[in-house]
């Protein structure tokens, strides 16, 4: 099975701000960024689903002047609030790599 995790050269998350997460995700070229673009697998629902949220809270941005999809989702808690467990957003991409294309 192919994952994202097999696709992209490089993925990252960080604040965008106090309450928003986004991620990252980088293609290696040109063609794998139109694949992954038309399978649609990295939907608002699917994201949604992996991180407790409602699909409407997602939003995606193909970017292919970098050949990066973009996914930015709000902070279950605001960044440094108390009980926040990465304030700087950076470890929070991984249940995106396990999503099969």
């Amino acid at each position: 099975m192919t994952t994202v995790r097999d696709k992209v050269v490089s993925v990252r998350s960080k604040n965008a701000g106090p309450f928003t997460v986004t991620f990252d995700l980088f293609c290696p070229d040109a063609a794998t960024f139109e694949e992954m673009c038309a399978s649609k697998v990295l939907n608002p629902e699917a994201v949604g689903r992996l991180y407790n949220l409602e699909a409407s809270q997602v939003r995606i941005f193909e970017f292919e002047p970098a050949l990066a999809i973009k996914i930015s989702v709000p902070r279950l808690l605001p960044g440094g609030a108390p009980g926040d467990s990465d304030v700087a957003g950076g470890q929070q991409f991984a249940p995106l790599l396990d999503i099969a294309l």
